[in-house]
């Protein structure tokens, strides 16, 4: 199946599109629109967050780029062999991703960080089409709650049949992977809710996960 990300101009929902074109005056030198995934499709592994952040993701153009949870992030996946060169938080630093894909459940910042559901469900199908053409995706990794909620529900599941737990790893209808791990912000980070050590054992396990086929 193919699949394309939504233009850089998206006119979806009136409030992101007020809020990347007050972005674009305010930081003229940002990428300032939805923020497509990166990675291959031909992947085993996706990594699902929620949403740009304004001064990462959505200055950078690169999920989890430019700001402190993709540090944490990045470092992860080099260490276990999902991605090669040297993060520098540009999205032209040259790190590369192999059999791992990232991309955010909605694809615009929101102001104050929050999103409102009736953007979650506009964006949601693109999501959705994402997943439809991996043709070899085993295992998504949610970076947060609230990715893991909007993978199920792009999905067609339940949330309410697969809880979220830091560290779990739900088998979904159909044999999908789904495993769970805090977000990686700076908050999250500075308060020790998630530690190197900790994302590393969510990463390990994700690793044995792939293994298995």
């Amino acid at each position: 199946m193919s699949f394309a990300d939504p233009g850089h101009d998206c006119p979806l929902c009136p409030r992101l599109v007020a809020y990347r074109t007050a972005n674009r005056r305010d930081i003229p030198h940002g990428f300032n629109g939805p923020v497509p995934g990166f990675g291959p499709l031909s992947a085993r592994l996706l990594v699902i967050g929620q949403a740009p952040g304004v001064n990462g993701a959505n200055t950078t153009g690169r999920p989890f780029t430019g700001d402190v949870a993709g540090r944490l992030l990045y470092a992860g996946l080099a260490k276990f062999g999902f991605a090669t060169g040297t993060y520098a938080e540009h999205a032209d630093d040259g790190l590369a991703l192999h059999d791992c894909r990232i991309t955010n459940a909605v694809r615009c910042a929101p102001p104050q960080h929050k999103l409102e559901t009736a953007e979650e469900k506009t964006c949601r199908p693109f999501l959705a089409r994402e997943l439809a053409a991996m043709p070899n995706l085993r295992l998504c990794l949610a970076i947060g709650e609230k990715p893991h909620k909007a993978l199920l529900q792009a999905l067609g599941a339940k949330p309410s049949a697969f809880k979220f737990a830091h560290g779990a790893v739900h088998t979904l209808p159909g044999g999908l992977k789904l495993a769970d791990s805090f977000h990686t912000s700076q908050y999250n980070v500075n308060t020790g809710r998630i530690t190197p050590a900790m994302f590393e054992a969510v990463l390990a396990n994700v690793k044995v996960e792939l293994s298995r086929g």
